[in-house]
């Protein structure tokens, strides 16, 4: 298997050599052609964007001019991606207009937005974006926790960022940037990126400024303004959110510090400068976006005894496979979040120990069988972790947890027949050798024979066929956890009649999520009446717990988990909870179908578009409405 090509400014024509951008490489390969793109990199590239933006919250517009620095063939023309963008003007950097073209509109894809360079290696386009860009959010006041001000983020992954920066849009096409946002006084601007300098204000405006001198997947550039404040939790670590969050927010991802530091004893230095994390309102659609030097956070991570926070050590982890190392296109999307999964297993056993680690390890096992019965069976193609994600399909359609479990598998399964001291050898080294680089399966294969594998090992291990084939081979590493057994004999015994006694209700959250998904989905009412009333399940304010509780207590048709579910679902919109509830009501007969729709109709203003895309198409919703 051949590593694929790098191509660099051989033959190519660069920006002003004024400017002194980091160019990072891009991969010319078949597999690495990017089908959910417009842009031809190989022709012309972005290198650089520089934003000059303002955001107005009465209009729901951001607008402003992108100054974009290209790397160009001669004669050649750049295409850009464009979902709903108005173009006022396209000009050089003289100010000269340049002649654009923008195509026919793609419903998943959007535009490609075609301009004839005549020369020019910068060009400035002055736009808006559209009221209803998808990578929006703008939220009133009743949206978030301090109910007084208005609150705007963004959610780049996969391909949405094309909805308010004119830009090309495509994991391999790395990006250095920089940016000015002007917002209400009141408000605080905070972006993926280090800041430079302090705001500077007018009478009702303050403009923050912005930078990220690395080169970085256009995806990852993000966006958030609101009345929040910042807590430090160490010399390069911190907590921003809203006032009335911080405190518990603070508590529990207090120890970034500690966090950071165990994860360059794994694999080397973080290079980001910063990691801070931003706790968003409820209606963020994740539990955490890998944002670099500004981890995006689901408030529902907050348990109040840091149960949860396996939640940073993931986005953490992403600070090398995914930001340092990035799948070239999204059928590779494992190769983010499998490394990703895995390294933030690592984190948690360096910080916790081995047993929560293998009690993680053991529920996301779970969740990939899951994940294959869901997509179809083994024998289903979505079950690989190289995808087949042509322009038909929308690349979120790969964002499964085949990708996070599966691929952390994998990775386990080299572990295990190498050693951890060699595995961990060669991880560093991968690390630092593609360091702001793309990278496709392909290329991972390659270099994993090459600099850690004897073709033995690889023919044992079977790494193409992990890869390239559907289902779970036989020789993936299943960590049990010595702690479930114990549990799993308990949900055993309640389920048989036995007494609530023997139930672990001040265990852990991970031992209570197991015993939860241990019970048969079908229990008598008394049954689930006694759990509800010794623990309080269909109130607690653990979202997993909470999630796992309502998924069980649905199938059951459990009556006093109807108002339950309505105010879960209706006060927050982590996809991950979101769907598979709505996706059982939908499932659970007339009652189920009509609760759903109910609920849905409150909920789906306050949900971001990724959620309600996904939720759209479970309930049916566009097409009833």
């Amino acid at each position: 298997m051949r590593i694929p090509a790098l191509a660099t400014a051989l033959g190519l024509v660069l920006a002003s050599p004024a400017v002194a951008q980091t160019v990072a490489p891009i991969l010319t390969t078949p597999d690495a052609r990017d089908p959910h793109s417009y842009a031809r990199p190989a022709e012309a590239r972005v290198t650089h964007v520089a934003l000059d933006l303002a955001a107005d919250f009465d209009t729901h517009v951001i607008r402003g001019i992108a100054t974009l620095d290209i790397l160009a063939k001669p004669g050649a023309k750049l295409v850009l991606d464009d979902n709903g963008l108005k173009i006022v003007t396209i000009t050089d950097a003289a100010g000269k207009p340049l002649p654009y073209e923008i195509g026919a509109v793609d419903k998943i894809h959007g535009a490609p937005l075609t301009v004839t360079l005549n020369g020019a290696r910068k060009i400035r386009i002055a736009y808006a974006s559209s009221p209803d860009a998808k990578a929006l959010q703008w939220l009133t006041p009743a949206q978030t926790a301090g109910k007084t001000q208005p609150f705007l983020f963004s959610q780049g992954e996969a391909i949405l960022n094309r909805s308010w920066i004119p830009t090309q849009d495509s994991p391999g096409i790395r990006q250095t940037w920089e940016a000015k946002i002007a917002v209400p006084k009141q408000l605080t601007a905070v972006m993926s990126g280090l800041a430079t300098g302090k705001p500077t204000c007018t009478a009702d405006r303050c403009t923050f400024e912005y930078k990220m001198d690395k080169p970085v997947a256009p995806y990852l550039i993000a966006l958030a303004v609101g009345d929040i404040a910042f807590k430090s939790t160490g010399p390069r670590t911190g907590i921003w959110a809203e006032p009335a969050t911080l405190p518990k927010a603070a508590y529990e991802f207090g120890e970034l510090e500690k966090f950071v530091a165990a994860a360059e004893g794994l694999y080397g230095p973080y290079r980001w400068g910063r990691y801070d994390v931003l706790v968003l309102p409820p209606s963020f659609p994740f539990g955490g976006m890998e944002n670099p030097t500004l981890t995006f956070a689901t408030p529902t991570a907050i348990a109040g005894d840091r149960s949860l926070v396996s939640l940073i050590a993931h986005e953490l982890a992403h600070s090398w496979s995914g930001n340092l190392v990035t799948n070239a296109t999204w059928d590779d999307f494992w190769l983010n979040e499998g490394f990703t999964s895995y390294f933030e297993n690592r984190i948690m056993e360096a910080l916790y120990g081995k047993r929560r680690a293998d009690m993680e390890a053991d529920l996301a096992w779970t969740d990939m069988l899951a994940a294959v019965k869901d997509a179809g069976g083994p024998a289903a193609k979505d079950t690989q972790l190289h995808l087949d994600l042509d322009a038909a399909r929308d690349p979120d359609d790969g964002m499964t947890q085949i990708a996070y479990d599966k691929g952390a598998a994998f990775l386990r399964t080299i572990e295990k027949q190498v050693g951890r001291a060699r595995w961990d050898a060669y991880l560093r080294s991968y690390f630092d050798r593609h360091a702001f680089q793309p990278q496709t399966s392909a290329g991972f294969l390659a270099d994993l024979k090459s600099k850690l594998l004897t073709p033995a090992e690889a023919k044992t291990i079977g790494v193409d066929i992990w890869v390239y084939s559907p289902g779970i081979p036989a020789n993936a590493v299943h960590v049990t956890s010595a702690a479930f057994p114990a549990v799993d004999a308990a949900a055993k015994t309640y389920a048989a009649g036995g007494p609530v006694s023997g139930v672990p209700g001040k265990a852990t959250t991970q031992e209570i999520t197991r015993f939860i998904t241990q019970l048969p989905r079908k229990l008598p009412a008394e049954r689930l009446k006694t759990l509800d009333t010794a623990f309080g399940w269909n109130t607690t304010g653990n979202a997993e717990i909470r999630f796992a509780w309502l998924q069980l207590a649905l199938a059951n048709h459990y009556a006093p988990a109807d108002a339950s579910a309505e105010q879960f679902l209706t006060s927050q919109g982590r996809r991950k909870f979101v769907a598979p509830l709505f996706q059982q009501l939908m499932e659970s007969g007339d009652w189920g179908h009509k609760l759903a729709m109910q609920i849905y109709g409150k909920a789906r203003p306050g949900y971001h578009a990724v959620t309600q895309v996904t939720v759209d198409r479970i309930t049916g919703w566009k097409l009833m409405n």
